[in-house]
């Protein structure tokens, strides 16, 4: 049985391992820029303008750019769980007063080179000065909102696997995999809701788990409690996660103090979302989507485009080419095998328990939508908040792979899942559309034409690929130093010398 081992290398070695995560995902997320014409990060955005620039919940001065609003009493309002947008309000203000303009005078200087503007709608208005305040302040926010958060969803991933791995690379292998070979990559620097999601529920999960230190207890019982408030109003559907944490943390406080600090903080959020839907809607409900002009048909099948699961829906969920996860990453089939020893391991029967939870009820939760396939979309993007809890069992495959052929297997898939999930994500200025199979009908042939999405090189006038030569030499230089850093420390001579044999008769 493999035993929880906190204690596994050196405090500082954990942390030298849990930095390497950090920026090497921080560093992949970063250098791809947001999407800047995309019809659901632009409705949280509008909403984030309408209320510093406006004072006003409306977006009628901004739903233009979008398709994802709707409509009541005369005035348009964002469809969208609004999480990701009051996560993002403080982080805009800050870049109104102190520097924004600054950065867009900065920015506008490399916007406009002969790298950048292949990049942009030939048929668009180019980069005009609303365009660029726009994506700039777009990109700040995301920073704050996503992108950190995303970096910091794989460090916990990682400190959750080092407490079970038997060696610390496993721990890393498994955090990387998930932060860059899952679909978790291609919305990490993006404003949705799906990562900011995931990294609350995980980090709840996380905080319960620790929990053990009581000194500590009161601290994360509200945190908890925050978090899992905060994931429920960023994407609706992870009450069902939420459900689930929330009874692992009152299994493993067992202090009714806890809970109710955990509940009180839990609907701060809550109460802040009730108060914004009761002022559009008249109702705390969330109903937005009810409104939606735009595919009302859909939102009006069963509630709210959900009616029962359906085992056609599962499969192409899993391994249909137009969305298919595992077809996508099919490293992550090892989570399979993975949760079987995961259940096998007593002491940690409640940790497997919320897991298997996470991902079979949002597996079966998403089979039941009519609107599954996404939109827009980079594999089936409404299971993203599920992928941490999937990509974690994966830690017990490498804890009982022995062989060196399963190894390389295992090396196999992950390299696979890296290739296809870049493959598809960093294709062309938008995400995937309705295609039958993406991956051969738009994203292979995108590449092909060098049409790679906007990033931090171009900036630096490099087109197309060489656009990804700066990401290649920030990584090579990561691990580098990464591997110098844990090099295994070599004794002296004169050392070997006092110890040897001869010395010591």
């Amino acid at each position: 049985m493999t035993k929880s081992n906190g204690g596994m290398g050196s405090k500082s070695e954990r942390r030298g391992a849990s930095w390497f995560v950090f920026l090497v995902l921080l560093v992949c997320y970063l250098y791809f820029l947001p999407r800047w014409a995309d019809w659901n990060v632009n409705s949280r955005m509008n909403l984030v303008l309408a209320v510093v620039d406006q004072n006003t919940l409306a977006i009628d001065s901004y739903y233009h750019n979008t398709g994802d609003y709707a409509f009541y009493n005369g005035h348009y309002y964002s469809d969208k769980a609004p999480g990701s947008a009051f996560a993002a309000i403080p982080f805009y203000l800050v870049y109104k007063l102190f520097g924004g303009p600054t950065l867009v005078n900065f920015v506008s200087g490399f916007v406009n080179n002969a790298a950048f503007l292949p990049t942009q709608n030939a048929a668009g208005r180019g980069v005009i000065a609303e365009s660029l305040n726009y994506f700039v302040a777009l990109t700040f926010v995301t920073l704050f909102t996503s992108a950190l958060p995303s970096a910091l969803l794989g460090v916990l991933v990682y400190r959750m696997a080092h407490k079970w791995a038997t060696k610390q690379w496993y721990a890393v292998a498994v955090a990387l995999a998930f932060g860059l070979a899952t679909p978790a990559f291609a919305y990490a620097n993006n404003l949705y809701g799906h990562q900011l999601s995931a990294f609350l529920l995980f980090g709840a999960f996380y905080l319960v788990y620790i929990s053990a230190q009581a000194d500590r207890r009161p601290l994360y019982a509200a945190l908890v409690g925050l978090m899992l408030g905060g994931a429920l109003i960023t994407e609706y559907p992870t009450a069902l996660i939420v459900a689930g944490i929330g009874v692992y943390a009152i299994f493993k406080w067992r202090k009714l103090g806890l809970v109710l600090l955990a509940t009180a903080t839990g609907l701060l959020p809550l109460l802040l979302m009730f108060a914004y839907n009761y002022a559009i809607f008249q109702t705390p409900l969330p109903v937005g989507y009810l409104y939606s002009p735009l595919y009302s048909d859909l939102h009006h099948t069963g509630l709210i485009s959900l009616t029962y699961p359906k085992l056609d829906v599962l499969f192409q969920l899993g391994f249909g080419v137009q969305r298919g996860l595992f077809l996508l990453s099919p490293y992550l089939l090892l989570a399979l095998p993975g949760l079987y020893w995961f259940a096998r391991e007593r002491a940690l029967r409640p940790e497997f328990l919320v897991t298997l939870w996470a991902v079979s009820s949002f597996l079966l939760f998403n089979s039941s939508s009519a609107m599954w396939q996404g939109g827009f979309a980079v594999g089936p993007r409404y299971l993203v908040p599920m992928l941490p809890f999937l990509a974690l069992p994966v830690v017990f495959v490498f804890n009982h792979t022995r062989a060196r052929w399963a190894r390389l297997g295992i090396a196999a898939l992950m390299a696979a899942s890296l290739l296809m999930v870049w493959v598809v994500s960093i294709s062309g200025q938008q995400f995937p559309q309705f295609q039958p199979f993406p991956l051969v009908e738009y994203s292979l042939p995108e590449l092909v034409r060098g049409h790679v999405a906007r990033n931090l090189g171009m900036m630096l006038n490099l087109k197309s690929f060489p656009s990804l030569v700066p990401l290649l030499l920030a990584l090579t230089g990561l691990v580098v130093v990464y591997m110098w850093r844990t090099r295994p420390s070599q004794p002296s001579r004169r050392a070997s010398t006092h110890n040897s044999p001869a010395a010591l008769s």
